[in-house]
């Protein structure tokens, strides 16, 4: 059974939310941030990254930062800038990239159900990112940006979607400066909010699509404040944490690619013929060359590309795990080709998504700061469902979503 709730969300006017809308906290660093938001005082980077209002050097985890975020909450609703709905609704978020749109259902989540594992986690989540996202939540006292979720397709909610999107004009309809669209519907009808809820309460399970600290941190926070609150009844909205709900069959999973910095030691020929033991290795030429299916790799090496194809046996298709094509790069060629036993601290891998196209694989190579790079098929939304129903997790850098949700068309306050 989950939950999904109803609240009374905190928006902006019309006319300034595209100013305000921004990218996710953990999509840019501080100083794309201050360039992102340099001369838009609207900007929600003002208060999910609120060090840009702070000298440079200002230590990003101290009080002052977190302090100035709380600051900077109270300055956008003062100046009207978020004003809050007048009755708890539920909305309706679309995405649209390359002529695709995907349709979620915004709402709040239960903490209880996190902590139950009715909502379910593909990827480990690291202390000190939980901390900050905890420390944020905490002094704002709200969940400033929604996390990403997903739920087995359901023909009922879709065709409740479907009649919100095709019956009334969207309440915010514009498009990112990186060519997304955004559109967004409030839905204040009782009777349809009710019955969305008692079809989610029909769900066995809901899924972290993305954002796997933002959902820790608000599930912790609000169990922290449960703890905190000797007349805890269940109903406090801390009991909730704001999320966006999207069917699994109309999201796409990009690929998530790797690049090395050296072939530890082996010349590229070396290279490549211990490759050939468990891979069918076929070399393409100049022209970039992309997987054509699951356990096919591109491999950008000294000018060329190849195709590899992982040889019967050097995986478990009965394993959710070992099925994972970043599992055979890891237990066929970094760990022992290469020594690269640590995804998470290694120095001498990076990762790039897939949205950068495989013609940043090339560049990173060619300009000789790594020295190889691999392309993966995407995992499927399938797959990502099977690793969290059997509570295994993904190996690091597995997934990428895009379009990212923007942070700012809806916010939950905790009390």
């Amino acid at each position: 059974m989950a939950i999904l709730k109803a609240f009374k969300g905190w928006r902006p006017p019309i006319e300034i939310v595209k100013e305000l809308a921004s990218r996710p906290y953990d999509v840019l660093d501080s100083n794309e941030a201050r360039v992102e938001a340099d001369g838009n005082q609207y900007s929600l980077l003002h208060i999910i990254k609120p060090e840009i209002d702070l000298p440079v050097e200002i230590d990003i985890h101290s009080e002052i930062v977190y302090n100035k975020a709380s600051e900077n909450l109270a300055i956008f609703r003062k100046n009207g800038w978020l004003i809050q709905d007048e009755k708890d609704c539920l909305y309706i978020y679309a995405q649209t990239m390359n002529g695709k749109t995907q349709y979620g259902v915004v709402g709040c989540a239960g903490v209880d159900d996190y902590m139950h594992n009715i909502i379910k986690k593909h990827e480990l989540t690291r202390p000190d990112k939980e901390e900050d996202r905890m420390k944020h939540v905490r002094i704002t006292n709200a969940n400033m940006e929604p996390v990403f979720f997903t739920y087995p397709a359901q023909h009922e909610i879709d065709e409740i979607v479907n009649n919100v999107v095709l019956n009334n004009a969207p309440m915010y309809d514009f498009i990112s400066n990186d060519g997304f669209g955004h559109h967004f519907w409030v839905i204040d009808d009782s009777k349809t909010i009710e019955h969305l809820i008692e079809l989610f309460a029909k769900l066995p399970a809901t899924y972290v699509a993305d954002g796997h600290h933002r959902t820790a941190a608000a599930a912790l926070v609000g169990n922290e404040k449960k703890s905190n609150n000797p007349k805890h009844t269940g109903k406090e909205e801390y009991n909730f944490f704001l999320a966006v709900h999207f069917p699994d069959n109309q999201l796409t999973i990009i690929d998530y690619n790797r690049v090395v910095t050296d072939l530890n030691g082996h010349s590229t020929d070396q290279f490549i013929e211990k490759l050939k033991t468990n891979f069918d290795l076929k070399e393409i030429g100049t022209e970039i060359y992309h997987p054509g299916r699951l356990h096919n790799f591109s491999m950008y090496l000294n000018g060329k590309w190849y195709s590899l194809t992982a040889k019967s046996g050097t995986y478990d298709d009965n394993d959710p795990i070992g099925v994972l094509d970043v599992t055979i790069l890891t237990n066929q060629v970094l760990d022992p080709l290469l020594n690269i036993t640590d995804l998470r601290r290694s120095k001498r891998i990076d990762f790039i998504g897939g949205i950068r196209g495989l013609g940043e694989l090339k560049r990173r190579v060619d300009s000789g700061e790594m020295a190889a790079a691999f392309a993966l098929f995407p995992v499927s939304m399938k797959q990502l469902m099977d690793i969290a129903d059997s509570g295994n997790i993904m190996p690091p850098k597995t997934t990428w979503f895009e379009p990212k949700l923007r942070s700012g068309l809806v916010i939950h306050s905790l009390d």
